[in-house]
């Protein structure tokens, strides 16, 4: 399963807009608003493919020089539980780590936090609601 960096704007990025449209919003009757994905040509969009579809995916976004946040993760749904999502956390750690940032910081769903905590994130703070759903602000030093 090939992993890597996609350009934003690309045919890879449009795959990305449709998984994680498929996955995170249209399940809570929401979609993206094109100024929001304007937002993420910063961002590094990383990618999961077997043959040429993308299977799962993340961002991250920098939070300051020392900072990055991790967001978007999606795996697709017949694809779940197979070890996918764990290979994108190492790699976007790994990404995380080369450009120098030293914490990685999500808003995880409530429903996710035992997946994070497998690879070392910890809960800072309470509970608090995002997109109509449960969710925890986790970190993890990577350093």
């Amino acid at each position: 399963m090939p992993l890597k960096i996609i350009d934003h704007d690309s045919k890879e990025y449009h795959q990305m807009i449709e998984l994680r449209d498929e996955i995170l919003r249209r399940p809570l009757g929401l979609y993206f608003d094109p100024e929001e994905l304007n937002r993420e040509k910063d961002d590094v969009l990383i990618g999961a493919f077997e043959d040429e579809k993308l299977i799962g995916c993340c961002l991250l976004t920098r939070m300051n020089a020392d900072s990055c946040r991790l967001r978007q993760m999606a795996v697709s749904s017949n694809l779940q539980k197979k070890g996918i999502g764990a290979t994108l956390m190492n790699f976007a750690e790994n990404v995380a780590r080369d450009k120098g940032y030293q914490t990685m910081v999500m808003h995880a769903r409530k429903s996710a936090v035992g997946f994070y905590q497998k690879f070392g994130y910890t809960i800072s703070g309470s509970e608090f609601y995002e997109v109509t759903i449960a969710h925890y602000v986790m970190e993890k030093k990577l350093r």
